[in-house]
């Protein structure tokens, strides 16, 4: 009589392979158009509006990349405690310069990868709690990205219809959140920043410190031109080439590997969101929001509008809530304003509200390790208190301004 072996016997059984993200997100690319559940117009509509989001995301990706290769982050960190003097709430109040800096020039998902881990190990070396500074960039990497339209992918995808230009209708709005997050963060967290700190160490040293002056030199033309409102997608690849020469040059090998600098997985997930919420508009998505969004322009007419779009944000993730909200805003200014201060200032309450957000989640898993992750009810907090602040902020400005 022959027995067939256990299950525990056998072994494990092998785990079963997920499809990567990626590729489904390229499957929808190809097959909602190809299958004509998206209309040929519509996807080369589609195409002429998100293309140059797409290369920008490249584009910015490389150079923040290059950036932090060249040591630009460690080296704003290193100034910022030096000049802070042993103050922890100076030092704060330079990480809130930083991080607002690094968010507006360089986009809010850039703030997330790389200014995180450069103030967790700030607060390592000053012997400051690493959990409010954390927060803190977490914060400002989602509210202070509405300054130019560079700052956040919602910004571009909205920039074109501004007819005065998106800095003149937006500067107001986003100093007004920007300012209420900077004191809603000082009263959340103003008891860990108490006291005086010593600086432990030296810190990174930059691998070239002429690469490192050119990189400062090149950010700082990029902003300028951001803020000019040139073409973004022409003016990052330009950006990315000078600072790629550049390294390539001083000899300086980046800190990931050149095939992994481009974000090209990301890039296909973000085009698999333009792709999937154009379909469902051309079937009538747009009919349905507009019942729950609203179509006034008053004062409750924009709450409203906002208060959909923090909800949506926080339930999906703001770009998809974005996309699927632009049409209710119609053609007033003051509506695709309250959109943005909605969908840019509130995906703060949930882990998956925006992409900076999860990607923030990961880079402080990954380097506070001593400290374990995050708590959860921490960070679900401060966006409970800090989101519908912010954002009233800046919607009464659109609405009284």
């Amino acid at each position: 009589m022959t027995t067939e072996p256990s299950a525990d016997a056998a072994g494990p059984r092998p785990r079963r392979r997920r499809l990567p993200l990626w590729l489904v997100a390229a499957v929808v690319v190809v097959a909602l158009p190809a299958t004509g559940l998206l209309p040929a117009p519509d996807a080369r509509d589609l195409l002429v509006r998100t293309g140059p989001v797409l290369v920008f995301l490249l584009a910015i990706t490389v150079i923040a990349e290059l950036c932090a290769g060249a040591g630009l982050f460690d080296a704003v960190a290193a100034r910022a405690a030096r000049l802070a003097r042993g103050r922890r709430l100076v030092l704060w109040g330079l990480v809130v310069l930083l991080a607002t800096a690094s968010t507006i020039v360089l986009s809010l998902d850039t703030t997330a990868v790389l200014v995180t881990p450069v103030v967790l190990a700030l607060a390592r070396r000053t012997g400051t709690r690493p959990l409010p500074l954390a927060l803190t960039v977490l914060a400002l990497a989602n509210t202070a990205s509405l300054l130019l339209p560079v700052s956040n992918l919602t910004n571009l995808l909205a920039a074109h219809r501004f007819g005065t230009g998106y800095v003149g209708v937006m500067w107001a709005p986003a100093l007004a959140v920007l300012a209420v997050t900077v004191l809603v963060l000082l009263v959340l967290h103003g008891r860990d920043l108490r006291g005086r700190f010593t600086l432990a160490g030296a810190g990174p040293t930059p691998p070239d410190r002429l690469l490192l002056r050119l990189t400062a030199s090149v950010v700082g033309l990029l902003a300028v031109a951001f803020a000019l409102e040139l073409p973004v997608a022409p003016t990052a690849l330009a950006g990315a080439a000078v600072l790629a020469l550049a390294t390539w040059s001083r000899r300086v090998r980046p800190l990931v590997p050149v095939r992994e600098m481009l974000p090209w997985r990301s890039a296909l997930v973000v085009a698999a969101l333009f792709v999937l919420v154009e379909t469902w508009h051309a079937h009538g998505l747009g009919d349905l929001l507009a019942t729950v969004a609203g179509t006034g322009a008053g004062p409750g007419d924009l709450a409203q509008l906002a208060a959909t779009g923090v909800g949506a944000a926080n339930l999906v993730n703001n770009l998809p809530a974005f996309l699927a909200l632009l049409p209710a805003a119609g053609e007033s200014v003051d509506r695709l304003a309250t959109l943005l201060v909605a969908v840019n200032a509130g995906p703060l309450i949930t882990p998956w509200a925006s992409l900076a957000t999860v990607l923030w989640w990961q880079q402080y898993r990954r380097h506070a390790f001593e400290h374990g992750p995050p708590p959860a009810w921490h960070v679900v907090r401060q966006g409970l208190v800090l989101a519908p602040l912010a954002v009233a902020a800046g919607v009464a400005v659109v609405a009284f301004g």
